[in-house]
């Protein structure tokens, strides 16, 4: 997408303060476009990213940005996290759409404030109802967790594609262990909560698609009830 800037209002000659800052924006945003900082994948950073004819902020997930087709994203108000931007963002409809599955070929680079002219935001536009992404991925993570805060994960579930219906089958775990949570795994607690799904690591999760998860929660406890817990690999969160 390309904006077209002209001068309003003025005389032939020397640009206004006001005109000189567009043309530097301008020309900020031409640089940015044709030489973008190189995207180093788990580096964590914002990057900018295609959408349509325009480009967007979007902000990796923690921790499952190391991909090198496929990350998880949310795209963001150029201006984040400022209050305004926040508000500004909720009309426009960059605050409710979620994690999403971001191809890294739409990556153009880093993200720098220059491409923010480039944006939805913008020209006061919301985003469009398909963005060429689709839903990223969410989990229950089961943990058995000791006083001191180590432990091991019990159960992993998912791909769940859309976080209400993790949050569900989380709650329906914790009611089920509700009274009786430290006394499932001895000298252990557990407790179901939710998690990011991490692509990387799906061979370990039980998909949770048309079945009891209470089931599966007891298959995975009678499948380690021959594994003394000094067996398994602590981890301290």
């Amino acid at each position: 997408m390309i904006r077209r800037f002209r001068r309003c209002g003025h005389a032939p000659g020397a640009l206004t303060s006001e005109d000189q800052a567009v043309v530097d924006e301008f020309r900020a945003m031409l640089a940015a476009v044709r030489s973008p900082e190189p995207w180093t994948p788990g580096s964590g950073r914002d990057i900018a990213v295609r959408v349509g004819p325009f480009i967007e902020r979007a902000h990796p997930r923690p921790g499952d940005d190391q991909g090198t087709e496929t990350i998880a994203i949310a795209l963001v108000h150029p201006d984040a996290p400022n209050a305004a931007a926040h508000r500004y963002g909720h009309a426009l409809s960059y605050t409710d759409r979620g994690w999403l599955r971001c191809e890294t070929t739409t990556i153009l680079g880093a993200w720098q404030p220059a491409y923010a002219i480039l944006t939805h935001a913008a020209v006061n536009l919301p985003l469009p109802d398909d963005v060429g992404m689709s839903l990223a991925h969410y989990g229950v993570h089961v943990e058995a967790r000791r006083t001191d805060g180590t432990g091991y994960t019990l159960l992993r579930l998912g791909p769940y594609t859309q976080t209400w219906l993790a949050s569900r089958d989380a709650d329906r775990l914790n009611t089920h262990l509700a009274g009786r949570a430290a006394t499932v795994v001895s000298g252990y607690t557990v407790t179901a909560q939710n998690a990011a799904f991490v692509v990387s690591d799906q061979g370990n999760y039980t998909d949770p698609q048309g079945a009891d998860v209470t089931s599966l929660l007891a298959a995975a406890l009678a499948g380690r009830e021959s594994v003394t817990a000094t067996a398994l690999a602590p981890w301290a969160s």
